[in-house]
């Protein structure tokens, strides 16, 4: 698969184009992803309650942000 850009994404939604994405935050959940092809993978500040166990999101830094990011790049390589 190759990988989506965001010109991809506007083409999609001036199209109305319907589309699968799913976050993830790890290695794991992206590796497990991109073996179903799905074409876009979002990494949130969410993980700050999900993964983090914060009352918010409000305490997620952009360096977890880009911790997380990292981790599901080596999961995706293909779409990243």
């Amino acid at each position: 698969m190759k990988p989506v850009t965001l010109r991809d994404l506007r083409k999609w939604k001036q199209s109305g184009e319907k589309f699968a994405a799913l976050t993830a935050y790890d290695y794991s959940f992206a590796h497990l992803f991109a073996e179903q092809a799905i074409p876009v993978l979002l990494v949130g500040d969410s993980l700050g309650m999900t993964l983090q166990g914060h009352d918010s999101t409000l305490p997620v830094t952009v360096a977890d942000i880009a911790y997380h990011t990292a981790m599901v790049r080596k999961g995706a390589p293909p779409r990243c």
